[in-house]
């Protein structure tokens, strides 16, 4: 059974609502995507999405206050959020 993703940690009516939005419906969702798929997909829908999203992203998968992850996870999320980035690029052929 899928999980409410408003009983995750660190994510607000607000964030809820951009991952609804961007077709992340569940827990179960947010997961298997991940934080920083998830955190993209926002933006790719139009979330007015920051950085502060993609740590409450990964801060409701590990289970920690999102500003631990800003603080002690921002430079291995930016380098894969960049990736990401990066190979979006390729398979679009930019």
């Amino acid at each position: 059974m899928p999980h409410d993703l408003a009983g995750l940690p660190n994510l607000g009516a607000k964030s809820c609502a951009m991952l609804l939005a961007a077709g992340i419906r569940s827990a179960d969702d947010l997961h298997r995507l991940g934080s920083v798929a998830s955190y993209l997909q926002v933006k790719r829908q139009g979330g007015n999405a920051s950085l502060n999203l993609l740590w409450a992203l990964e801060g409701a998968i590990s289970g920690l206050h999102w500003q631990e992850v800003a603080r002690e996870h921002r430079t291995s999320l930016l380098l894969a959020l960049e990736d990401c980035e990066r190979m979006a690029g390729a398979a679009k052929g930019e």
